[in-house]
């Protein structure tokens, strides 16, 4: 089982248990012991688990369960290697917006904890994720979208306006060079645009069934955009029309998604 999946499984038996056993986890996962001892330091170290004598418990169960949601299974292991190319790339950020979606989300599960960071999202689960580390959250406030629990309105709009961040890492329901970012919601789309307009970058993050696609409304064009992250199966005459605009296109591999048929000897 690939790294990234073996710690998602872990994150979901303390959420649905609240306390794991390194001795059980590791012989349900098929890895040894100090695979599952290197995992949860791992995931203590980025603030979603304590450890505990023997195991772990949980620290983070209410954000999980939001975040584990039907919406959020669809390609679950390309927007999770999505969500880490990111974070790896926004390390020096001191304020972040982050949007609405489950690339989003993921993106945020991966974010480095870090106490100087400010991170401003209308996005319920995300809220949840990031407000049990180190670090300021800001949630916008507002009238809640059911689907995506995510804040929209007047007093999100406003939240949004009090702030400038150093970048927006925004979820898409559609980027095409032709039409640009778009969203399915007219109220969530009006929050991504502001956050784009308060925001000296914006990286989108979309699976690449998102990619050459429009919804109904718009965000923004595509030559707003700085950074796409995106994967593989993402029309490749498409790509090259966005890189065209002078977008920075970063595909992350379908295959590396995959777990492999046996792990890793250096991780045993």
């Amino acid at each position: 089982m690939h790294a990234v999946d073996r710690r998602h499984r872990i994150l979901e038996r303390v959420a649905e248990e609240q306390t794991i056993h390194i001795a059980e986890l590791a012989a349900e996962l098929g890895v040894s012991e100090m695979t599952v001892r290197r995992d949860i330091g791992r995931l203590e170290r980025d603030g979603f688990l304590r450890r505990t004598y023997g195991g772990a418990t949980a620290h983070i169960t209410r954000s999980m369960e939001l975040l584990f949601n039907a919406r959020a299974l669809a390609n679950a292991p390309l927007k999770r290697l999505i969500g880490m190319r990111v974070a790896e790339t926004v390390e020096a950020a001191s304020t972040i917006f982050i949007g609405i979606g489950s690339t989003a989300e993921q993106f945020a599960m991966f974010l480095p904890a870090g106490t100087e960071r400010t991170v401003i999202t209308g996005s319920l689960p995300v809220a949840s994720l990031l407000g049990t580390r180190r670090g300021r959250v800001v949630v916008l406030g507002g009238s809640v979208l059911n689907d995506d629990l995510a804040c929209v309105g007047p007093v999100a709009a406003a939240t949004v306006r009090r702030y400038h961040a150093d970048v927006a890492v925004l979820g898409a329901a559609g980027v095409s060079a032709a039409n640009g970012v778009t969203e399915l919601d007219d109220a969530a789309a009006e929050i991504q645009r502001l956050m784009i307009e308060q925001s000296a970058r914006l990286t989108i993050v979309a699976d690449g069934s998102k990619i050459g696609a429009t919804a109904m409304a718009a965000v923004a064009p595509a030559s707003a955009i700085h950074t796409l992250v995106t994967d593989s199966g993402a029309p490749a005459e498409e790509l090259r029309a966005l890189e065209e605009l002078g977008i920075d296109v970063v595909v992350v591999d379908r295959s590396a998604a995959q777990p492999p048929e046996a792990e890793d000897a250096s991780a045993a």
